[in-house]
């Protein structure tokens, strides 16, 4: 039965410990880690009944994953139109359609069809790359787009997650390291106040090839936590005990008192 909602080249992940299946197209973007951990990192308030935006959301994943552990309402937006379709079908595919929608725009123009200051928790995955004179560019468009900020970038993120959010409302951002001081300022400069930060590894022994950001918006100044590591694989290449039970262990709660 799944195999009827495919189009040619496409295919069915599944993440087993949010029971998550997305539809993805390799030649277009796949999820990968980084979706998973960002999805699993965010933590809302209470039940997470308040409405959830992911920005940038390719397929998907981090906005499915997260409607998973929540009650709330969840919008996931996304430029490109092949992948906004591929969502819209994984969202009717696991069952969500009456918590999930997709809007296929622009993250600068959400706001016309979500009301500033209505959201209780905005999640990004953006681009990682910026783009300047030297910059090499991957020439296929849908790549270009989910790796280069060629559509959006830091600053104008953080602006839009700023005027998402309600106060006290929370961003959950995934990023390179290497552009944590560029994170930092582009969301303080927009009142959105880093209050934790998890770095990942790829391996024990290697330098963090990934940072997940908390930030409230309207936040008192301190109280930075920076939290124990994720380490991914060992040293024979397989999945640490630490990933493994996320991808395939209990369903992912809300840890409380947050």
């Amino acid at each position: 039965m799944e195999e009827q909602v495919l189009a040619p080249g496409e295919r069915i992940d599944r993440l087993p410990s949010q029971d998550i299946r997305i539809i993805q197209n390799p030649d277009m973007f796949s999820y990968s880690l980084d979706a998973v951990l960002l999805a699993h990192f965010a933590n809302p308030r209470g039940r997470g009944k308040g409405l959830a935006v992911d920005l940038g959301a390719g397929t998907g994943a981090i906005g499915l994953f997260y409607a998973a552990k929540v009650v709330g309402p969840v919008r996931l937006v996304e430029i490109q139109a092949d992948l906004a379709a591929m969502a819209k079908r994984s969202v009717a595919l696991n069952g969500l359609s009456d918590r999930v929608q997709v809007q296929h725009q622009a993250m600068q123009d959400v706001f016309d069809t979500i009301r500033p200051g209505s959201a209780e928790v905005v999640l990004a995955n953006p681009p990682y790359f910026p783009v300047t004179a030297a910059t090499k560019q991957n020439q296929d468009r849908h790549y270009q787009l989910a790796r280069h900020e060629v559509a959006v970038d830091l600053p104008t993120l953080a602006q839009v997650a700023n005027k998402l959010l309600k106060n006290n409302g929370k961003f959950f951002l995934v990023h390179r390291p290497d552009r944590l001081d560029e994170i930092m300022t582009a969301l303080a400069a927009r009142k959105l106040q880093v209050k934790r930060l998890q770095f990942v590894y790829g391996k024990a022994d290697k330098p963090a090839n990934m940072v997940l950001v908390e930030a409230i918006k309207a936040g008192k100044a301190g109280g930075l936590q920076v939290l124990p590591a994720i380490v991914a694989y060992d040293a024979n290449n397989q999945y640490t005990k630490q990933v493994q039970d996320i991808l395939y262990g209990a369903k992912w709660t809300i840890k409380q008192n947050r």
